[in-house]
């Protein structure tokens, strides 16, 4: 199996803010039915523009970095025989989330 990165950009999510509860609600669905599949590995929201970048010598830099044209919001990790499936879960979370999700292989551990 391989494992597939899933995400969308902060700020894609754009639907009226009464409508949050019917999209959580359909995300939690799709989660559920992706652990009960055995594909789910791992996901979640990311606080917006929190990032810290720490430099190979331990040096900090705190955000925001207005630079940066997208910034990811969330993610999820998924476990498929292939990129196909991944496509496909990737479109269920689309509809539920009402965003457009990038899908990316993971590489796979070389000491594995």
């Amino acid at each position: 199996m391989t494992r597939y990165l899933i995400s969308f950009d902060d700020g894609a999510m754009t639907f009226p803010e009464e409508e949050l509860p019917e999209v959580a609600e359909a995300s939690h669905k799709v989660v559920r039915e992706a652990q009960d599949a055995g594909v789910w590995v791992f996901g979640g929201g990311l606080e917006r523009q929190q990032a810290s970048v720490v430099a190979p010598d331990g040096t900090v830099t705190d955000g925001p970095y207005p630079e940066t044209k997208a910034v990811l919001g969330g993610f999820s990790i998924i476990d498929v025989p292939s990129r196909e499936d991944a496509l496909e879960w990737a479109a269920k979370i689309a509809a539920a989330c009402r965003c457009a999700q990038e899908v990316r292989e993971i590489m796979p551990d070389p000491a594995v």
